[in-house]
């Protein structure tokens, strides 16, 4: 099977390529050359030059496309486009941030209706869906949609000073407060990236997964300190937990200009995240995660401290979770 990723070497889709490899997929890479991985053939230009893409990709035809960094309906129109007669397959990275916000029903599944009013990321991968959708109803466009909620490997799920950064683990090993969303208690599911590419890997080639939608997550709903104390005991160290509402967050890195903790809080991690997985499970009968999350975070830290230039401590973001520990306090001694 001759498959193209647009991306492919991310916190997601490395391991799906990896994954790709294992099971004997001849795989590209379209992306600009930067990172190369063995085993996988690199096409190089960037997705954005349309008439380069066109020249690298002329004598090719796909088993599947995926693209992992599209996220506005410019983007999939431009793939479409593209690879329209070209592959049996084209799968869309969106996202499970698209479901309803607020939710209605406790456990979220793939007719969860899409609707989040709280961030623009959600609602441009929405606008894509729905793009999509009208090409496979009226251009047979052989879509798959695949909606991956908190997913990591080489990212750290953390309220602030997360992600790619490293500074929720400094403060913690500093013995520094750190800041949960809400009193903490609120279920959040999160997926090891492997996990996520056995799932991921049963859909590429998947006739019957043409025209439908999936999320792919594990079955552990853990609440939000339960997440940061494995974060400290993955360390070894305790974590110094300070509470403060969304809002409240999202209104002070307003006014520390980073309008990006906003979206992400209030169009997301504010909201419960159960999932229902019965419908890749239907489809990918082998599917099971098998990472918990005490575990795989363990080798997300060794990741990270295993090149010191990959244990990034953003001044900017000590100094936000400082500004709303220090908020919390005033508020308490008023």
């Amino acid at each position: 099977m001759k498959v193209l990723f647009i991306g492919g070497t991310g916190n997601i889709s490395t391991s799906v390529s990896q994954a790709a490899l294992a099971n004997h997929i001849e795989l590209f890479h379209l992306n600009r050359g930067s990172k190369h991985m063995d085993g996988v053939t690199s096409l190089r230009a960037d997705i954005r030059d349309v008439e380069a893409v066109k020249t690298v990709l002329k004598s090719h035809t796909w088993d599947c496309v995926v693209d992992w960094i599209a996220f506005t309906p410019d983007e999939v129109e431009r793939d479409f486009q593209l690879f329209h007669g070209k592959t049996r397959q084209y799968i869309f990275i969106s996202s499970a941030s698209a479901y309803q916000k607020p939710l209605l029903m406790s456990v979220i599944t793939e007719s969860t209706p899409l609707k989040n009013p709280f961030w623009d990321y959600s609602r441009n991968k929405i606008a894509c869906e729905d793009l999509l959708a009208k090409h496979y109803r009226e251009d047979d466009f052989p879509v798959t949609i695949v909606r991956p909620s908190h997913t990591y490997r080489n990212i750290i799920p953390a309220t602030l000073g997360g992600s790619a950064e490293y500074t929720v683990v400094d403060r913690i090993r500093k013995g520094l407060p750190i800041v949960v969303h809400g009193d903490g208690t609120s279920p959040w599911t999160l997926t090891h990236a492997d996990d996520f590419a056995k799932a991921f890997i049963g859909l590429i080639g998947n006739d019957y997964a043409i025209g439908e939608a999936f999320h792919i997550t594990s079955n552990e709903a853990l609440s939000w300190d339960r997440i940061h104390h494995y974060l400290a005991e993955a360390v070894g160290c305790e974590a110094n937990i300070v509470h403060a509402t969304s809002e409240a967050i999202a209104a002070i890195a307003d006014a520390e200009g980073i309008p990006t903790v906003r979206g992400s809080l209030l169009g997301d991690k504010s909201y419960p995240a159960v999932f229902d997985n019965t419908k890749i499970k239907r489809f990918v009968p082998s599917f099971r995660a098998s990472i918990p999350f005490a575990q795989g975070i363990r080798q997300t830290i060794a990741w990270f401290e295993a090149d010191p230039a990959r244990m990034i401590v953003n001044e900017r973001s000590n100094h936000l979770i400082d500004r709303i520990v220090e908020s919390c306090r005033i508020r308490a001694d008023q």
